[in-house]
């Protein structure tokens, strides 16, 4: 990172792209993220209403079935009352309503106890084998009793749809089954008509229409058990709460229990690793004349992977961010190019600074090819150059000029302190020359004065008077040479201590 900054800092083509390329970054960013987020919802909104017209074309579709296969029962529903007492007829009826129907894989005509005089229980039943082939039953033992399709409808009086259910062997495949009561006199059932519509069926016909590849829808009833689902085990043995409680993500469990609650909207969630969208709403029934609308309770759901609703777009964030970044590149690489050639100049101009700085003043500046603000920088700075060049030369002259003019003064002031030593000591000579005469006059007037003093005449007064001047002008000559032999002593020692 210090390497880094050190080149950056260094470079400053580097950091005039680094300038153009951060801020278009930034701003590619932006927008990036901001198309990014809005095409997310707005493939989010596609895949909702996606998932709602399937939803809404899968119920139009179950209910098609399940509204023929109602017509059916109640069509053949007056053709068999005037028969009801023949038990032989319900086996041939059962097998016609099978042949007439595409979607009625079995037929069951089950009689409530003692309705035949000559028989306790009686069920006629019709079914396709899954082998193939139909095979037809009438069966005495009343173990249909205890089944919900015949019990429901017999206590409770009312036609209605009943949750899948499977028969006696496990190979057969689950049923959903439209009970038809045949109400006496009274109004009590004696009779329940029960048509079963395979579950595998449905699923097949329901899957043509999934919106996409990997996505499947899936009928719940009231308790949360699947009626359709592409996984034939989870029909048969299956609960979509249950499920949903294995799974480490509780928005599955919650997703399931708004289906049940009879709402309209989406979850997300995580599903053996994978993320999911769930869409539902509730299974509404096309109301038609002379149709039951009871309430069934069902919801219908599309598990969506995320990666079908959003797998072009990660593909296609994957693409703009790789094109982004090496576009960013190239545009880095391109402009640094670009500053390089056109700041080219200012390195020239920098190392020669540098040679001119270390002494090179005859550094050559080049000849600038470019009118900018950089070329004309050029052409000053090699102007500068060579003034400065001019003036080195001019300087050195005068620096030349400026050490003989120095060397004379030298010799000049060597010869003055030669001159004045050799001054010194002829002052020095001559002072000890003037001393012993100076001396030698006092020692004489000194001899006059005591001559005189000798000889009282009068001659010898005007004698004695010059002696006297005599002898005071000879101590002061005695003492002005005392006096200049004392400077000139001392002008020898510093002379010597200067030596």
């Amino acid at each position: 990172m210090g390497l880094l900054s050190k080149v950056f800092g260094k470079k400053l083509s580097v950091r005039l792209s680094l300038m153009i390329v951060i801020p278009i970054t930034l701003l590619l960013m932006v927008s990036l993220i901001v198309m990014l987020f809005f095409s997310r919802r707005a493939i989010k909104e596609e895949a909702i209403q996606k998932a709602s017209q399937t939803l809404e074309g899968t119920i139009q579709h179950i209910d098609n079935i399940l509204l023929s296969v109602e017509q059916t029962a109640g069509n053949f529903y007056f053709s068999m009352m005037p028969h009801m007492d023949n038990p032989d007829m319900m086996v041939t009826f059962a097998r016609q309503l099978v042949d007439s129907s595409p979607y009625v894989t079995g037929c069951a005509i089950a009689f409530r106890d003692d309705y035949y005089k000559d028989r306790k229980y009686f069920m006629a039943y019709v079914h396709h084998l899954p082998e193939g082939g139909i095979e037809e039953k009438a069966l005495q033992d009343g173990e249909y009793k205890e089944q919900p399709w015949f019990a429901k409808p017999m206590s409770g009086g009312k036609p209605g749809w009943q949750s899948p259910m499977t028969g006696d062997e496990p190979d057969e495949v689950p049923v959903i089954t439209f009970c038809l009561p045949f109400p006496d006199e009274e109004g009590r059932p004696y009779a329940i008509m029960g048509l079963g519509v395979s579950i595998s069926q449905l699923s097949y016909i329901i899957s043509l229409a999934k919106p996409s590849p990997n996505s499947f829808c899936m009928l719940l009833d009231e308790d949360g058990s699947f009626i359709i689902h592409p996984d034939s085990i989870k029909v048969k043995t299956g609960s979509a709460l249950i499920y949903a409680d294995g799974q480490a993500d509780r928005n599955a469990r919650k997703g399931i229990e708004a289906m049940l609650s009879g709402e309209t909207g989406y979850r997300q969630f995580r599903l053996n690793s994978t993320d999911y969208h769930l869409f539902f709403q509730p299974y509404k029934r096309t109301a038609v004349a002379g149709r039951t609308m009871e309430k069934l309770n069902w919801s219908t759901g599309i598990l969506y992977p995320d990666k079908d609703i959003f797998g072009d777009y990660n593909d296609l964030l994957y693409y703009v961010l790789a094109i982004a970044i090496v576009g960013m590149l190239l545009l880095f690489l391109l402009s640094r190019t670009i500053f390089h050639r056109q700041l080219k100049p200012l390195d020239i101009l920098t190392e020669s600074a540098q040679r001119i700085a270390k002494g090179n003043y005859d550094e050559p500046i080049p000849d600038s090819h470019q009118e900018d603000e950089i070329g004309r920088l050029q052409d000053n700075f090699q102007q500068m150059q060579q003034a400065l060049a001019s003036q080195t030369g001019e300087l050195e002259q005068l620096k030349d000029t400026l050490q003989q003019r120095g060397e004379s003064l030298r010799n000049a002031y060597k010869e003055a302190q030669k001159a004045d030593r050799m001054k010194l000591a002829f002052m020095h000579n001559m002072s000890n020359q003037m001393v012993a005469p100076a001396k030698a006059i006092m020692k004489d007037v000194d001899s006059m004065c005591d001559t005189s003093c000798s000889d009282p005449a009068a001659d010898n007064v005007q004698t004695v008077c010059l002696a006297a001047d005599i002898q005071k002008n000879g101590d002061t000559i005695a003492k002005l040479l005392d006096e200049l032999i004392n400077i000139s002593n001392e002008d020898i020692r510093k002379e010597v201590h200067d030596a």
